[in-house]
């Protein structure tokens, strides 16, 4: 996603150009969100509309970036999360596939991460939930907020991986 991701926030045409309704699912669509969101601070890619079993659904995004564990570089990428005692959850869930999404590799290598939620921005730390109970009761508030995240964890034969980002400081961008 890295070199796709670049390409587009490169071009500030392109990118006025995808002010206008994110399509879950659409060609691009990861990279066409993330510079909405990126663009507008927030105010576009915030809350996007997903489409799922009974009806489409308004769900918040962050953008989280990590460091890539080989590369070094930067990595930003748009995911669902849900919010517990002033931290923010995301799944590792990558559309139940069997292995892990690279952005979850890279934080699980360097926990240090900067993430974005609307307009505010964070420095702070990512951590796997490993208690089974806590890792059960985000698991289940997620799946409440976007029921994919149920059937995927039932396509898999790994445990779906429940992060919690703690913000440490505020920053000024990403």
């Amino acid at each position: 996603m890295g070199g796709a991701v670049h390409a587009v926030l490169s071009s500030d045409r392109h990118v006025e150009n995808t002010m206008s309704k994110i399509v879950v699912g659409a060609p691009g669509w990861t990279e066409t969100h993330l510079a909405a969101y990126l663009k507008t601070d927030g105010a576009e890619g915030w809350l996007v509309e997903f489409p799922i079993p009974g009806g489409p659904v308004e769900i918040p995004c962050l953008i989280l970036k990590t460091t890539g564990r080989r590369s070094g570089e930067a990595k930003m990428i748009p995911l669902i999360y849900g919010e517990d005692a002033g931290r923010f959850v995301i799944i590792a869930s990558k559309g139940g596939a069997q292995e892990h999404p690279a952005w979850y590799l890279n934080l699980d290598a360097k926990p240090e991460v900067e993430f974005q939620v609307k307009d505010k921005k964070y420095r702070g730390l990512a951590r796997t939930v490993q208690d089974p109970d806590e890792r059960k009761r985000l698991y289940a508030m997620m799946g409440a907020m976007f029921s994919p995240y149920i059937d995927y964890q039932a396509m898999t034969e790994r445990e779906i991986p429940v992060v919690v980002l703690e913000p440490r400081t505020p920053i000024d961008r990403l």
